[in-house]
């Protein structure tokens, strides 16, 4: 299973909106067969795995780090790929949490007269799709935020300069996490103050995340870096009546989509906008942005895990990394879970988690990865 789950990792880039899948079939003791699933629409990890076991496939095992699919979408169903070829054993790592699958695939199996295991490395299957369960059970991705500060905790100067507070070591790792992620969110005071491409340049991907603007007011620059690409999803507590004229047509010609959800305050509802992306088969999402939005995400609750880059410097009076109410008492119990920290280059990467998002998906608290 461990090989298993180590062939599903690399789809880690590519699989969207699909998980990342894994399967290996041995016979007596012989890895006779192995596949792993690159991308939605092509072919699933059992059935590259059959393929190359051929008639070694019958009465051999299966471990596969998901449950195999019941239902025909862009392809036909795995469970009844491995049923035809005559497998004696499956081993699952996990349940698809897909409402299409959840348990029926595991159901057919046996009903075939398949021997099936399930819950063999189950936490670690999980970690590998987060976002997809996340989506499945939650109706939203698993939200992501990266920032980087220094030791007292600043993003900015008071001037706002903020390029660059940690070293290229740190700020390619901050690419990892892009590109695995489904897409990437920022708001419009960034855009403004730093005009990031908001893309994945450090390391090669065959897939650009889609990107996210949050722009209450429709202030965006229509020669902002992020937009030079068409497909950016905008969006803002407008309509095409109130925003300025021209604005909105001038966006939607330019290639990209406005998707208005405002909230009772006249910005973003960012909870619905969290359940739009999923909508959109979105799993993980990561958030790059100032302490304004970065503060609002918090308070709403749209916030998963933190990856925080800290460098060796001390900038005095300048932003922080969130925009929070002041409090008149020490909080309670820690809402977060440190998960792990590691060095990079001359700068340190802390990765912490909400507590209550490890409970709903079923994932150990201190888990690591």
């Amino acid at each position: 299973m461990r090989q298993a789950l180590d062939l599903a990792a690399r789809g880690l880039f590519t699989t969207d909106p699909n998980p990342r899948v894994g399967c290996l079939i041995v016979d007596h003791g012989t890895i006779v067969g192995e596949g792993w699933h690159e991308k939605a629409g092509e072919a699933h990890a059992e059935v590259l795995a059959l393929a190359k076991a051929g008639d070694r496939a019958a009465s051999a095992t299966a471990y596969v780090t998901l449950e195999p699919c019941s239902h025909t979408g862009r392809t036909a169903p795995c469970c009844d790929a491995l049923i035809r070829a005559g497998i004696g054993r499956v081993v699952v790592a996990m349940q698809d949490p897909n409402p299409l699958v959840n348990g029926q695939g595991i159901a057919a199996l046996r009903a075939s007269g398949v021997r099936v295991d399930v819950g063999l490395m189950a936490a670690e299957a999980i970690e590998l799709n987060l976002g997809f369960v996340s989506r499945m059970l939650r109706k939203r991705p698993w939200v992501r935020m990266k920032l980087a500060a220094s030791l007292d905790g600043k993003t900015a100067l008071t001037n706002r300069q903020s390029q660059w507070i940690t070293d290229e070591p740190a700020r390619a790792d901050g690419h990892y996490w892009r590109a695995r992620a489904s897409a990437i969110l920022t708001g419009i005071g960034t855009v403004k103050d730093d005009d990031p491409q908001m893309n994945v340049r450090y390391l090669a991907s065959k897939r650009q995340p889609r990107k996210v603007l949050v722009d209450s007011r429709l202030e965006v620059s229509p020669l902002a870096r992020m937009l030079v690409d068409p497909g950016v999803l905008i969006v803002t507590a407008l309509d095409e009546r109130s925003a300025k004229p021209g604005v909105w047509q001038g966006l939607v010609n330019a290639g990209h989509r406005l998707l208005s959800l405002p909230n009772a305050q006249g910005k973003v509802d960012l909870e619905a906008l969290m359940q739009s992306l999923a909508q959109e088969g979105m799993n993980e999402l990561h958030i790059e942005a100032g302490y304004k939005l970065n503060g609002s995400l918090l308070r709403e609750a749209c916030v998963d895990e933190l990856l925080v880059y800290l460098a060796p410097r001390l900038l005095g009076p300048g932003m922080a990394m969130f925009d929070l109410q002041a409090l008149e008492q020490m909080p309670g119990d820690p809402v977060w879970d440190f998960v792990e920290h590691q060095s990079l280059g001359r700068d340190l990467r802390l990765r912490l988690r909400k507590i209550q998002a490890l409970q709903e998906l079923g994932l150990p608290r201190c888990s690591k990865t």
